[in-house]
């Protein structure tokens, strides 16, 4: 199994150092494993963790909510709450871009309005 250090989970995930050990600490992210040295050592599916959580959070999912997300992960009796949570974050992130969306169409309407003129 390859393992990452700290520097290569951050630079492999786009999280800084500070965020891993945040997510670690406030349970986002399971415990990561030691080496003999007590350097976090981070694996591949670390890895995928941090990367669907990297998607959560880029979709807007509020810290409290990645938290209550990384506790459910570690227990194996947790998915429906997991769908239940990712349903309601999905139904957030449609009407977020059905927002956007209607906006940029108003752009788009104002800049054939400003176009016409000229």
């Amino acid at each position: 199994m390859t393992t990452y250090t700290p520097a290569e989970a951050a630079a492999r995930s786009g999280f800084s150092i500070d965020t891993l050990r945040y997510y670690e600490r406030e349970g986002i992210l399971p415990a990561v494993s030691r080496t003999a040295g007590g350097h976090r050592g981070y694996t591949d599916t670390e890895l995928g963790l941090l990367e669907f959580l990297k998607c959560l959070r880029e979709t807007g999912m509020p810290v409290e909510r990645l938290r209550r997300y990384g506790r459910l992960c570690q227990r194996e009796d947790t998915v429906p709450e997991r769908i239940a949570l990712l349903e309601e974050h999905a139904a957030t992130v449609e009407k977020q871009l059905a927002d956007v969306l209607a906006q940029q169409r108003r752009l788009v309407e104002k800049l054939d309005w400003y176009r016409s003129r000229g």
